[in-house]
């Protein structure tokens, strides 16, 4: 039974009270976080446009996953273990072990000030660090729990030195920090504004103890997105206010990270994939340097070709790319990667004015490469010669000039119906041939243009073995459609599956692009051509990735059929493209 309390304040005793509860209310005012009002919410958000600007600026960034996993080689808190409902991953290491990693991790070698230097090395403007993954660990000497660098034998707090050793190196800085905790027993229970609290106890530590931090970046794991949202955005735009975020504190189940960004965040962040073209929302490509976020030993590495051209279309698309590092247990970036990174930094020595600073387009990205522009200057990145010009759609400019970036003739041809590019075979770049087109006025005035494939496929007839739960958005045309954001797609759990096409006629061709919207789920294909009524393979191939190229001697057929014989999980493809390549 609740009692009724009745204070009488017309009495010294009443008075005396009444005075102490004022003082109790003003005390927990003080207390409580400021947040900003609506008026300076809606102030914010102007400014935010110019407090991105660095940022696109800049293209190029390092992503560094690390912590106590390392020592396991398994990728970071995904190969824990965990029965709680709550959780998503299902990991081999068991728990006791995997919480207990950090007492042993002693990074003997680590240099922050030689990861910075790397970084810079590479031509990247700046770094995030996995400051708290899902596995809840805390890579700073953080005072909520003695889960963090503190409690380990090397005892040293990563984030005041990788901080200082950005600045020296002139890189921003900035937090990858996971709002799941798996390991945290109140996460996603009854007890959840208990972790809430602990949660932003962390935030607060992390943008009020390493001077100016430049971005924060959330993940996401699927599931509900229960982490008082209103209340941290607040914080963290009061604790740093010209601080960009990204969009996947608000994701939640069924959503995608692609395309997605709500009004308290700054851009979207494609995972794994090279983003389609967007000049309206920025975003931002992360992408590992090997197979797995955090360090796997004899991992299979990116190659600097593979870097370079995965930068070039994300540029190219408007966006940004954060390529991961995962440091070994010792604290040193594994030599392959550096000598990968030191690559891509000797490239951008050369060709970085068609990168830093330059927007994507006004050419979409397309089989023959990608183009970004500054001011009046187009910069053509021709990365496939599949003729002896390159023909693109008309500029409704006039074009003044052209030639190489680093020197030597492009002739360019412009007339109402292309724009024709060629270039001496002995100046073309094996890589990639960067062109500077100068026009009439600016190029920011051109709308996008959409630069058709050329495929000998395009807007063919198209059958599949299968197609997620039959709904048309996800058709076999999809795959034909010469459109990059839309595909064809598979169910869940399909290990094999195929694409049968009706070319309409004998077609010869000697090159398949196809683009895989989840990279290497494909781990062995065939393409055949009919032959009477059974299927002849002409060529077969392993892995397909991001965008795979397959040459072979031109084959001539009315049908073809793309044979995917395993796969880990439903295969599905942005497009398939047939060539005929001179």
């Amino acid at each position: 039974m609740i009692k009724k309390i009745q204070l009488q304040i017309d009495t010294p005793v009443g008075l005396v009270v009444l005075f102490v509860i004022f003082l109790l209310i003003i005390a927990a005012t003080d207390a409580a976080p400021r947040y900003p009002t609506a008026s300076r919410q809606e102030e914010t958000q102007g400014q935010r446009k110019t407090y991105i600007t660095w940022w696109r600026e800049a293209r190029f960034g390092m992503f560094i996953h690390w912590g106590p996993v390392s020592l396991t080689g398994l990728e970071i808190s995904w190969s824990r273990a965990n029965s709680n409902p709550a959780c998503p991953n299902k990991g081999i290491t068991p728990v006791e072990t995997y919480d207990n990693l950090y007492k042993e991790f002693n990074p003997t070698k680590l240099d922050t000030v030689r990861w910075a230097g790397i970084a810079k090395s590479a031509g990247m403007k700046y770094i995030v660090l996995t400051a708290k993954h899902c596995d809840g660990f805390c890579l700073w000497h953080t005072k909520v729990s003695d889960y963090s660098m503190a409690g380990t034998p090397f005892g040293r707090d990563i984030c005041a030195e990788l901080s200082q050793a950005a600045r020296k190196e002139g890189l921003r800085i900035g937090w990858y920090y996971s709002p799941m905790d798996w390991r945290d027993p109140d996460f996603r229970t009854a007890g959840n504004a208990f972790y809430i609290t602990r949660m932003q106890q962390h935030l607060h530590e992390l943008l009020s103890d390493y001077g100016k931090i430049d971005l924060l970046w959330f993940d996401w794991d699927g599931c509900e997105p229960l982490y008082g949202q209103a209340t941290t955005y607040g914080l963290v735009r009061e604790l740093q206010p010209r601080i960009i975020i990204n969009n996947r504190l608000d994701l939640g189940p069924g959503d995608s990270d692609r395309k997605i960004l709500n009004t308290n965040a700054d851009y979207y962040t494609p995972e794994q994939s090279i983003g389609q073209f967007d000049n309206q929302k920025p975003w931002e490509t992360c992408m590992t340097l090997g197979t797995q976020w955090a360090w796997k030993p004899n991992d299979s590495i990116k190659s600097l070709e593979e870097c370079i051209e995965i930068l070039i279309r994300c540029v190219g698309g408007d966006g940004n790319l954060l390529l991961n590092v995962g440091p070994m247990p010792t604290g040193e970036i594994e030599p392959r990667q550096v000598e990968v990174l030191q690559g891509i930094g000797r490239w951008l020595d050369c060709n970085g004015e068609s990168i830093y600073s330059s927007r994507g387009g006004p050419y979409k990205p397309g089989p023959w490469g990608a183009s970004t522009y500054r001011g009046n200057r187009i910069y053509l990145h021709i990365l496939d010669w599949s003729d002896t010009t390159i023909r693109l759609p008309p500029l409704p400019c006039k074009i003044t000039g052209s030639r190489l970036l680093n020197g030597g003739k492009a002739l360019c041809r412009q007339d109402a119906e292309s724009v024709e590019i060629a270039v001496d075979p002995k100046d073309r770049d094996s890589l990639d041939t960067v062109v500077v087109v100068e026009i009439e006025g600016s190029a920011e005035a051109i709308p996008p243009i959409h630069v058709p494939s050329m495929s000998l496929a395009t807007g063919k007839k198209v059958i599949a073995s299968n197609v997620y739960q039959n709904i048309p958005l996800y058709s076999a045309a999809m795959a034909l459609d010469d459109d990059g954001d839309t595909r064809w797609a598979t169910d869940s759990g399909i290990k094999q599956a195929w694409l049968q096409i009706n070319l309409e006629r004998s077609t010869a061709f000697n090159r398949v692009i196809i683009k895989e919207a989840y990279p290497n789920r494909i781990q062995r294909f065939q393409l055949e051509k009919r032959d009477g009524d059974s299927w002849k393979p002409f060529f077969e191939g392993e892995t397909v990735g991001e965008r795979g190229i397959f040459d072979f001697e031109m084959i001539t057929a009315h049908e073809v059929r793309f044979n995917i014989l395993d796969a880990t999980d439903g295969p599905t493809i942005w497009e398939f493209a047939l060539i005929h390549r001179k």
